[in-house]
Formats: C-alpha cells, sequence, structure tokens
C-alpha cells in the first residue's frame, strides 16, 4: 500500500493592498504572494473508508473544522471515492500567523489525494475547487511568487527574487482577520501601496529596489492594535534588513536580508532578547508543494 509525506510551504506577502469591501463580505485585494521554505508535513495512506486525521499539535481540531479534513472530504465527494484516507499533519508552520500554514496544508491535499487515488487533477482542476476551501489555497496549490487579485484567487506569475534570506519572527500575541479587516476604513486611507514599482524591481532583479516599495495596506490596523509588531520590525532593521514587513493580516513579520550569515545573526539577537514566540530563518522557494525525500525536495 502507498505510504508518502508531502511537505507543505508557508507563504509571506511581499505587497498587501485592499482595493474595496465586496457585497458578499470578501474584500477585493491585491498581493503579491511568496512561498517560503518553512513547511508543514502530511503523510498519505488510504484506509478503508472515512477520513482519519491526526495531528501532533494538541490545540489543533483534527476534525471537519480543519482545512485538510474539509478539502479531503470535498475532493472525495467531487470524485466519488470508494474508501477513505489516513492523513498524518506535523504542523512546523506557526499557527495563526499569516503564514498560510492551514491553506498550504490543505493545498497538499489536493496534490496528495490526487496522487494517492490516481485522479488526473490539473493544477486548474485543482485551483478551481480549491477556492471553496479557502481564498489563499489556490496560489498554495502552485506556490512561487505571485500576483494575488480578485479574493486571493486571480493568479499571476512573477520572476522569483534570487539569494534572499529571511528571518521570520511571530510575536505572542492572537491576531483576529475579522477584526482587522472589521477595522480597516478604506475610505481614510490617501496613500496605497506601490505595487507596480514593486513589481517592476522584481522583474529587474533589483531586490534593493524591491524592498523599496513593499507594503502592507493592513498593518495600518494590526500595528497600531500590537505595537510589538512595528517593534519587532524597527529590531530586524537594526540588525541589517533591508525591510521588514508583516505578513498577511499578521501577527508574523519577517526581514529580508542580503546573506544567510546576516539573517543568522539576526535571528539570533531576536531570540535572545526574547523578541518574539518564534524566530526562524527562512528562503524563498518556487513550489507550493514537494515530496520530502531524504536529499531534499522534488517539486511536484
Amino acid at each position: 500500500m502507498e505510504k508518502f509525506t508531502l511537505q507543505a510551504m508557508a507563504k509571506i506577502n511581499l505587497g498587501l493592498d485592499v482595493v474595496r469591501r465586496l457585497e458578499n463580505g470578501y474584500h477585493e485585494v491585491r498581493m503579491i504572494m511568496q512561498t517560503v521554505d518553512l513547511c508543514d508535513e502530511l503523510t498519505f495512506e488510504a484506509a478503508k473508508e472515512g477520513i482519519c486525521l491526526s495531528t501532533d499539535q494538541d490545540t489543533l481540531p483534527a476534525d471537519e473544522s480543519n482545512l485538510v479534513w474539509k478539502a479531503a472530504k470535498l475532493i472525495m465527494e467531487q470524485y466519488g471515492i470508494a474508501g477513505g484516507v489516513k492523513i498524518e499533519l506535523k504542523k512546523k508552520i506557526p499557527m495563526a500567523a499569516g503564514l498560510a500554514g492551514g491553506s498550504s496544508d490543505a493545498a497538499a491535499v489536493f496534490h496528495g489525494m490526487n496522487r494517492l487515488f490516481s485522479l488526473g487533477m490539473d493544477e486548474e482542476e485543482m485551483k478551481r475547487l480549491a477556492v471553496r476551501i479557502g481564498a489563499d489555497v489556490p496560489f498554495c496549490i502552485v506556490g512561487g511568487t505571485m500576483r494575488s487579485e480578485g479574493i486571493g484567487e486571480i493568479l499571476t506569475p512573477l520572476p522569483q527574487m534570487q539569494g534572499v534570506h529571511l528571518v521570520i519572527a511571530r510575536p505572542d500575541i492572537a491576531v483576529s482577520t475579522k477584526y482587522v479587516y472589521e477595522n480597516l476604513h478604506l475610505e481614510r486611507i490617501t496613500r496605497h501601496p506601490d505595487m507596480e514599482r514593486t513589481e517592476a524591481a522584481m522583474r529587474a532583479g533589483d531586490l534593493h529596489g524591491m524592498c523599496c516599495h513593499m507594503e502592507n495596506i493592513l498593518e495600518t490596523v494590526t500595528e497600531k492594535a500590537y505595537p510589538v509588531i512595528g517593534q519587532i520590525k524597527s529590531r530586524l532593521k537594526e540588525q541589517g534588513a533591508l525591510t521588514a514587513l508583516m505578513s498577511g493580516s499578521g501577527p508574523s513579520v519577517f526581514g529580508i536580508f542580503e546573506t544567510q550569515a546576516q539573517a543568522a545573526g539576526a535571528c539570533d539577537v531576536l531570540r535572545q532578547e526574547g523578541a518574539a514566540k518564534e524566530v526562524l530563518t527562512a528562503r524563498f522557494t518556487a513550489r507550493g508543494c514537494r515530496d520530502k525525500v531524504s536529499s531534499g525536495g522534488q517539486g511536484l
């Protein structure tokens, strides 16, 4: 019986703007999304019936409220799968951190069940179904570097910057995405992120130029409510980051460094200072999901 493990990659936002609130309660957004090599691991195996999900975190439910379970149920219903699936989830991406951990796990379910049951889904079919699970899931299906529009489901590939090193810091706070969007008053905002100049710098391979223009409009809400986010951004810049930005609606903050040594040094300093609950290093990666193999991941 086949059994295999996939790695589900986290994401950060290199830019995030909110265009308008839609009548259905969603928001029209424009974002630059980037997968990074911080990952969860999901192991798949066929079962006799139903969905058997287990996690290594006591605080993470393993029932129908989990996006992994929801994705598996949707696929089983859409493809009339006879039998069941066993999924073991090991969390390494910080939870509720603005890093799309749940969405990336759900995306891995599409890849995993597609292989396990020989469904023949291509990425377009996966993305079409995935948006029913969550707005970030279609991006996590593919990964890499993308402009994301609409509610997050309209994706346009962008060139990936090379040689980028990150420090990701998650403060010990809980941020409600609902609170952030409810308190984002677009009518009061006079300046939006310059996404065009950010993208132009990326196309030119200009890391410094990209960093000069990166902004997240949700910081206008989250940083005001939680000053620790601004404090971590400042500390990362003091340690040599070209820029520092909040990812998604927070609370994670990342800094961009030119060398691995700079990133490692800044990571050590923030850990020693207790600046955040979790401090990790990472790099950009070109895929949202990959096989776990002993010599490194291979893109699906």
